[in-house]
């Protein structure tokens, strides 16, 4: 078949039609709320009457950042769309958000219909594991923006929640104690650092195992983000917490104190979680500092709710009957002038 101009500039839309009838299928029916499915020009949700008590929506983009170069490199793709998801949905509910959908941007240099269509299929995994609709999206071939085998990815989530109960700095209180909840790894940060502290700096192949990490490197490079959603739910539908700081770019260090006031100081007790191998590989590699380490990574903690220690006791019980670990990592303090807004107390 004589290809037309603009496959002949490298655009095969037919293999994006393709693709989106595929995920049409695999999508199925996704509830009442979505008026119209995937294909239309953009996706419409309709707001029911049980969800409109003093609304207040709430929004979120992010991307996946580096770790798609390493995906990239070895084809498997798939676990990109759960971190697609998870670095959105889980920022809504640090905002005290529950997600109502999600839409995707997917960009290509070339348009491989396999690699294309396992990224889908993570991010609709994912969707569904949380009960989230995906409401769109796009997918761009643009050859000569991107090199050959590059694509980059981008998600967005909408969330709601009643306005008095969005979670804001102003709910904290000294005396709130931390609680961390556990990480998958790296989740999707830090991955320039980690490539040249591996791959540039010291060599290792994506098949190496290295101390303390049972299966190969690349498999636990590319272990994606925990998705929090059904753990955090019922927690703010019982409003037992006072603020949560998703533990993203920036590390604890960055983001704990986007949920204190400026007179508050998150002491963190640095013994009270274990740390997963990959961190201490990656601090030993680097020979990198306490700072370093905490303002990059998560060091094994995704997730901080900050909890009146009134409440604990029904948040602990929560917990335990999800069988989710957790840890009483520190406690919120009164912050001392000119101190910083986190402390790292002890030796990890």
């Amino acid at each position: 078949m004589t290809k037309n101009a603009y496959e002949q500039a490298g655009v095969n839309i037919a293999a994006g039609e393709e693709i989106i009838e595929g995920l049409k299928q695999a999508i199925g029916e996704q509830g009442p709320h979505i008026l119209n499915g995937i294909g239309n020009f953009a996706g419409c949700y309709q707001l029911s009457e049980d969800q409109l008590d003093d609304p207040a929506l709430v929004a979120g983009a992010d991307g996946v950042g580096t770790k798609v170069l390493l995906a990239a490199q070895t084809g498997k793709v798939e676990s990109l769309g759960q971190d697609l998801v998870a670095m959105c949905v889980n920022d809504l509910l640090a905002q005290g958000a529950l997600p109502l959908f999600f839409l995707d941007y997917l960009a290509f240099s070339h348009l491989e219909s396999d690699q294309t269509a396992a990224i889908l299929k993570g991010i609709l995994k994912a969707c569904q594991a949380q009960s989230i609709p995906l409401l769109g999206g796009e997918t761009a071939e643009m050859p000569g923006l991107y090199q050959d085998q590059h694509f980059d990815l981008a998600g967005f989530a909408v969330g709601l929640a009643a306005k008095s109960n969005l979670l804001n700095s102003a709910m904290v209180s000294e005396g709130d104690y931390l609680i961390g909840l556990p990480s998958t790894g790296l989740h999707s940060n830090g991955y320039s650092l980690v490539r040249k502290i591996l791959f540039t700096d010291h060599h290792y192949q994506f098949d190496d195992h290295l101390p303390g990490i049972a299966r190969p490197l690349i498999e636990e490079l590319l272990e994606p983000t925990r998705l929090y959603g059904n753990v955090i739910r019922p927690l703010l539908q019982k409003r037992l917490l006072n603020g949560i700081a998703h533990i993203t770019g920036g590390g604890l260090l960055e983001n704990v104190p986007r949920m204190l006031q400026p007179n508050q100081q998150a002491e963190i007790k640095l013994a009270s979680w274990p740390k997963p191998a990959i961190f201490k590989v990656l601090t030993k590699l680097g020979k990198l500092s306490q700072t370093d380490r905490y303002q990059t990574f998560n060091m094994g903690i995704g997730m901080v709710l900050t909890v009146s220690p009134q409440q604990y006791q029904q948040v602990k019980d929560e917990l335990d009957c999800q069988k989710e670990p957790y840890f009483k990592i520190g406690q919120v303090k009164r912050r001392p002038e000119n101190a910083p807004a986190v402390v790292l107390l002890g030796a990890d």
